[in-house]
């Protein structure tokens, strides 16, 4: 049987998923499943994608028993509850910079006495199953996994404070956005973005929580590893069909010139 994305989180041995912000095919569970991955990390901030296109998307990635975890476009709470909604057994924030926004998230994801979120029972996140609603908003508070990114300087300061929230799961490190916010963008060997990293991982470790993030390259992931990261996506969809595809091609090019 698959893991749990929340097994995953809390394990701290390696889970290796990929980032999908371009397709999202019906075969896409199964073709990651045989590609070896533990976990997908479905994108709404830059994809386009719709919620029904999600809603669909959780059922494909379900089918390959591979745990998602889903980044809605915004911090609303009702971005965050509907997303839960339809399925998504993770939700990742972005741009999370203050404590006020890491225990808004946690009251829009988590059912009460933890949270506040609307009930809606036998609908997609439970399967459409009926029981106790007791024992459904109590098992939906367990198995639901709250990410935030931290992607600013202000996240940063505010790593430690947000890693100490109960409800939530794991910090990943937003890299890109991160350097940019220090004035840095793309320079990750900078001495500011590499202290940055190194105290959103100090705060992620002291509190227990996981720590995950994106890398592109064999470097990138054993300097990943080395900081203590353990949710790593390798590149994303749109990227590794291109690179694979320009290899190939570029490969029968060499042949028709040689």
């Amino acid at each position: 049987m698959p893991q749990s994305l929340k097994s995953l989180v809390q394990s701290g041995r390696l889970a290796a998923g990929t980032f999908l912000v371009e397709f999202v095919t019906p075969g896409i569970g199964h073709i990651l499943a045989g590609a070896g991955c533990d976990f997908a990390f479905l994108d709404m901030e830059h994809s386009g994608f719709s919620t029904e296109t999600v809603k669909s998307a959780l059922r494909y990635l379900e089918a390959g028993g591979i745990p998602t975890l889903v980044r809605v476009p915004s911090r609303d709470a009702h971005d965050i509850a509907r997303l839960a909604d339809v399925g998504a057994e993770g939700v990742m924030l972005p741009l999370v910079g203050s404590l006020e926004v890491a225990r808004a998230a946690v009251a829009a994801l988590k059912y009460p006495p933890q949270g506040r979120r609307g009930v809606a029972l036998q609908i997609a996140h439970d399967n459409y199953r009926a029981g106790p609603a007791a024992a459904k908003l109590a098992a939906a508070n367990e198995r639901t996994v709250l990410v935030l990114m931290i992607e600013t300087a202000e996240g940063v300061e505010q790593a430690e404070a947000i890693a100490a929230l109960d409800g939530v799961d794991a910090l990943w490190v937003g890299h890109f956005d991160l350097s940019a916010s220090l004035g840095i963008p793309g320079e990750f060997d900078h001495p500011a973005f590499r202290e940055a990293t190194r105290r959103v991982c100090a705060a992620a470790r002291k509190h227990g929580k996981g720590l995950g993030r994106l890398v592109t390259g064999p470097e990138e992931a054993e300097r990943a590893w080395q900081d203590g990261f353990r949710l790593l996506a390798w590149g994303g969809d749109a990227w590794l069909l291109q690179t694979a595809v320009a290899e190939g091609v570029g490969r029968l090019r060499g042949i028709a010139a040689s």
